[in-house]
């Protein structure tokens, strides 16, 4: 049994490598409204996205993010090239801390799979980057999130960068042994 929601959740795959081509405004919109039509617990909505599509910016935070990666690096492991792999664009979803909810992160996470779902469903490749807050942490987080128009009060949820893919792969294996009907 598929549909097309079902195809995509299928076929979607982490894409780490992008062609140097914007995302039309239309798509990173539409993508957007589907991230922003995410359900949330009691509808308390405690999210703000930021669509970073300005190449610059997205260079600055992988650079951040990526620099104090590798500084913490545990002696012989390889150190990282980049954390969103050249994606032209980075939708950040930002968490509320006053909100009034213990789901905050729960409802983050599915605004990111609304987002890493959409983009998919419309040909924008996309990897969904938890390193990114690396960048928020960084000696250059307040530069960044001025330039960002951060808002007060919201602290790093998730990161997902898009673009479209010059490499493939295939979704991985589903393990059936995850999941039981009782």
């Amino acid at each position: 049994m598929t549909n097309p929601t079902l195809a995509t959740i299928a076929e979607r795959f982490s894409c780490r490598g992008y062609e140097d081509k914007k995302i039309e405004i239309e798509k990173l919109t539409a993508i957007a409204r589907a991230g922003l039509q995410s359900p949330s617990a009691k509808n308390l909505q405690p999210w703000r996205i930021i669509v970073i599509k300005d190449k610059e910016v997205v260079d600055k935070i992988d650079a951040a993010a990526t620099s104090r990666i590798n500084a913490n690096l545990p002696a012989g492991q390889e150190p990282r090239k980049n954390i969103f792999f050249d994606a032209p664009a980075v939708f950040l979803i930002l968490k509320d801390t006053n909100a009034q909810s213990n789901w905050v992160d729960i409802d983050c996470g599915i605004v990111t799979q609304n987002i890493a779902l959409a983009a998919h469903s419309m040909g924008v490749d996309n990897v969904i980057v938890a390193m990114a807050s690396h960048a928020f942490l960084s000696d250059e987080a307040e530069a960044l999130k001025k330039r960002l128009d951060w808002p007060a009060g919201f602290d790093f949820g998730m990161a997902v960068a898009c673009g479209y893919g010059n490499t493939k792969k295939e979704p991985h294996e589903i393990d059936w042994d995850k999941m039981s009907f009782v």
